[in-house]
């Protein structure tokens, strides 16, 4: 008799599993059609975006340029040949494998990834869509597929790029390291990111972006997400250095909740034929802060339209734009937005610009909106050349005039700029030179 109810109940309970199965694998084909739909749909109504001009920055010819197949993959950054090595340490990544973690994408492709610091996960976005299922929930929501003509390619192209994520109340102390990097003639590099710092996280990332030394001509579209979740820091770096007809269009989008900070620092020191950037970055939650510093040099030819823009739509959130240009025969243009949308909130915007050739152009755009009584919004913009009594005053003091101007030169860059690779400063002591000539 217990046989007879034993083997009974086994056979009921079979039937229930596979009824459970089979209950589940008709959900999974349901969500499965859904999100194919889903997707159908999104694709056709992003593709519609494809020919839509950006707000700011110059015409670019997508189809000039193409997606190449040429990549490279290498198990440890070590391994990588000394011509790239020495390439990446102008954007302040080494490769002799000592830092928290590292990503590296070349042209289109992940090259390498690894994580040696505890709490930490690097993966190329695609792996990490694969192991997480919650991930589709933080693509394409702070950056629109249907923005821009260079979002939608990117969305079309179903680009990969780095997820980088700081586990909950990890402290990663050592920086990581992501290098972006064009190496085929005429390459178009869609790139889409995903930073993600849990609750009580700290995190400080190094990116470097530029073109193998065979490229002259190519168009890079990076599209970031970045997520700072309730009392977490991630302090943000990037270092651009491209040629000379090289074309850049990040578009970035920052989401920082309470008590959450954001540092990002931006450096573009070497030529590029145009680069516009605009970050916005929203302050979701009380007492969450974010800090904007960027340092630029247009060199003959360039045209860099650069800002940032600021929501603060929490009590008690707090922000800083701060910026410092430079041409030397290109343009600049500065622009900084900050909107005050909840009440208790603080924000300063600063533009400064150094114009050191009669063929350069600077403009600075600041624009402050409030929408709440108890705010308090301030800007200052100020473009102009050295001034002479200061030049003549360090010339009394026993230097010659481009002495002078480079110190002074030297001093406006990196005046309020923190947490920039020490790496840069061979960089900072050449522009300094050749401003210091330009003047």
């Amino acid at each position: 008799m217990h046989s007879l109810q034993a083997e009974y109940h086994t056979a009921l309970r079979g039937e229930k599993m596979t009824e459970k199965s089979n209950a589940e694998q008709n959900n999974a084909k349901q969500n499965n059609a859904k999100n194919d739909l889903k997707n159908k749909e999104t694709a056709e109504r992003v593709s519609k975006s494809l020919d839509k001009e950006a707000m700011y920055g110059g015409y670019v010819d997508l189809k000039a340029y193409h997606i190449p197949d040429e990549s490279i993959e290498v198990k440890k950054m070590t391994d990588l040949d000394s011509m790239i090595k020495s390439s990446l340490t102008t954007v302040g990544i080494s490769a002799d494998g000592n830092a928290g973690g590292n990503f590296l994408m070349y042209n289109n492709k992940v090259s390498h990834r690894s994580a040696t610091a505890d709490g930490l996960e690097i993966m190329s976005v695609k792996e990490a869509l694969a192991k997480y299922d919650w991930l589709e929930d933080y693509m394409w929501q702070l950056v629109s597929p249907e923005a821009d003509k260079y979002t939608a390619r990117s969305y079309m192209e179903d680009s990969d790029g780095y997820f980088i994520r700081a586990l909950p109340g990890a402290k990663i102390t050592s920086p990581v390291q992501s290098c972006l990097m064009i190496g085929s003639e005429e390459a178009l590099q869609t790139v889409h990111n995903i930073i993600i710092v849990e609750e009580g996280a700290e995190l400080e990332i190094v990116t470097g972006c530029l073109t193998h030394d065979a490229v002259k001509r190519a168009l890079h579209i990076g599209v970031s997400e970045m997520y700072v979740k309730k009392g977490a820091k991630l302090t943000f770096s990037m270092i651009h250095d491209w040629e000379e007809s090289v074309e850049v269009r990040p578009r970035t989008g920052i989401r920082i909740e309470a008590d959450g900070q954001m540092i990002n620092n931006y450096v573009c020191l070497k030529p590029a034929k145009s680069i516009q950037s605009n970050p916005s970055a929203y302050l979701e939650g009380e007492g969450a802060t974010a800090y904007f510093n960027t340092i630029a040099v247009a060199h003959p030819g360039s045209v860099l339209d650069m800002g940032s823009r600021v929501f603060l739509n929490a009590p008690k959130t707090k922000t800083e734009i701060i910026s410092r240009t430079i041409t030397i025969g290109g343009e600049v243009i500065s622009r900084g937005d900050i909107i005050g949308n909840a009440p208790d909130v603080y924000g300063h915007l600063e533009c400064n610009g150094l114009v050191l050739s009669d063929e350069g152009t600077q403009k600075a755009i600041p624009a402050l909106e409030a929408n709440a009584m108890d705010v308090e919004m301030t800007h200052e913009a100020a473009v102009g050349r050295i001034a002479r009594d200061q030049v003549e005053y360090l010339m009394t003091r026993g230097l010659d005039e481009n002495e002078a101007t480079g110190l002074i030169v030297r001093g406006f860059l990196s005046a309020g700029i923190e947490g920039i690779p020490e790496i840069l400063q061979e960089d900072i002591d050449e522009i300094i030179k050749k401003t210091a000539d330009a003047s």
